[in-house]
Order: structure tokens, then sequence, then C-alpha cells
């Protein structure tokens, strides 16, 4: 939808597991969104959180966990590279 000035609003953006890149629908009732806080040496948090959404097909086959494991592993590497 754009307004009088040609703007895009509401724009929707669908959201993707991130084990899988799969869609996440409408009717995918099982699918979560975990937001996984930033700790900084001292293990406090620092107010940076990482977000990741896994669909239900991932929660169904028993590979949340662990794919939620191999996520934050990956991503944390990378903030340690920066």
């Amino acid at each position: 939808m754009q307004n009088e000035e040609g703007q895009n609003m509401d724009l929707y953006i669908p959201r993707k597991c991130s084990a899988t890149n799969r869609l996440i629908t409408a009717k995918d009732h099982a699918s979560v969104q975990i937001n996984v806080g930033h700790l900084d040496a001292n293990g406090m948090y620092t107010g940076q959180f990482t977000t990741f959404a896994l669909c239900g097909f991932i929660r169904a086959q028993g590979d949340a966990d662990s794919g939620l494991d191999r996520l934050w592993q990956k991503k944390k590497a990378e903030l340690r590279q920066q």
C-alpha cells in the first residue's frame, strides 16, 4: 500500500525460519520467536539481543534445540570477529 507521497506504508514482510529458511505462515501456530540476550565478559546483560524464529515443522521434528544451538554458535562466532 502506498500513501499520497508514494511511500510504502503497512508493507507486510513475512517471517522466515532461522534454521530452515522456510516461510512462517499465518496458520503456523506452533512457530516461536526467541530473543537471546548478549552478555559481556562479566556475565552482565548488555541490553542487546539476537532474534531467532523457528517454524512449527522444526519443533515437531524435535530439532528446535539443536537448531537453536547451531544458530547461536554461528552468531556468537560472528560477534567475536567484529
